[in-house]
């Protein structure tokens, strides 16, 4: 069964939101990030952002939430409020 890493923060400011657009789809992801997908939203007004890690099995998740909760504060959209695993019981996409 699929696995999701929810991760809300605060103190996402569009602009630091912006750059992190643009470090994502210009790097390539880590070995020990094997997520198969990533989605980020983000609440301007309420400068606040969520993220939800996609990971296809629990051995994946357990490598990709180690690598991502050693990350450095400063490589985060903000100041992280929750981390929350999730059991993924319907996925779809066009």
């Amino acid at each position: 069964m699929a696995l999701a890493r929810v991760v809300t923060f605060e103190g996402v400011g569009s602009d630091r939101m912006e750059q992190m657009r643009k470090d994502i789809q210009s790097d390539e992801r880590p070995d020990n990030l094997p997520a198969s997908e990533i989605v980020v939203l983000h609440d301007p007004d309420d400068e606040t952002s969520l993220v939800v890690v996609f990971f296809e099995n629990e051995e994946d998740y357990a490598l990709g939430d180690a690598t991502l909760s050693a990350m450095p504060a400063g490589d985060t959209p903000g100041r992280r409020s929750s981390v929350k695993k999730y059991n993924v019981a319907v996925r779809m996409a066009q």
